[in-house]
């Protein structure tokens, strides 16, 4: 398991007390932005039972343990999503994805010079790969066709940081 799901109870500046759901995210998140030497992004599709419905996503996952370096875990995920490396690596932004009732954060990084290699999907993971232009990522964005934040977050951080219109 990679979460601890709990009560907590909260105490307020004016005395009151109150019982709030409470996820913690045990080992911690990373995910990666892969950019093609053509400047087109890749992502990956993938069903999430959560919402019922297939996503396109950065390539992204949990930690193997606590205290694993966030950019191995990022690379780690870049490869066996997408069948791709990089030796071109930086970070390029934090995220806390749910502060409402969550203490998951992903360090987000972004990859460039990706170098071909093989995917390797877990038994029961099934992902498409896709590579898409800056331009139409933001637009399916707008149009809430892309709607995880982090891969959200990634795509209008690397447009803002890195490309002059």
């Amino acid at each position: 398991a990679i979460l601890d799901v709990y009560t907590d109870t909260i105490e307020f500046k004016n005395g009151n007390r109150e019982e709030w759901d409470y996820v913690a995210h045990r080992k911690g998140a990373a995910a990666i932005l892969p950019v093609l030497p053509d400047g087109r992004i890749v992502l990956v599709r993938q069903y999430r039972n959560s919402i019922e419905r297939e996503t396109i996503e950065i390539p992204a996952g949990a930690k193997d343990y606590i205290g694993e370096p966030s950019v191995e875990c990022a690379l780690r995920e870049l490869e066996e999503e997408t069948g791709y490396r990089s030796d071109n690596v930086e970070y390029l932004y934090t995220i806390a994805t749910t502060v409402a009732f969550c203490n998951e954060v992903v360090e987000i990084f972004l990859a460039r010079d990706l170098i071909p290699s093989v995917q390797k999907l877990d038994e029961n993971e099934f992902i498409n790969v896709e590579a898409y232009e800056l331009d139409e990522l933001v637009s399916m964005i707008l149009k809430g066709v892309i709607q995880d934040g982090k891969t959200v977050g990634a795509i209008l951080a690397y447009k803002s940081k890195y490309i002059k219109s």
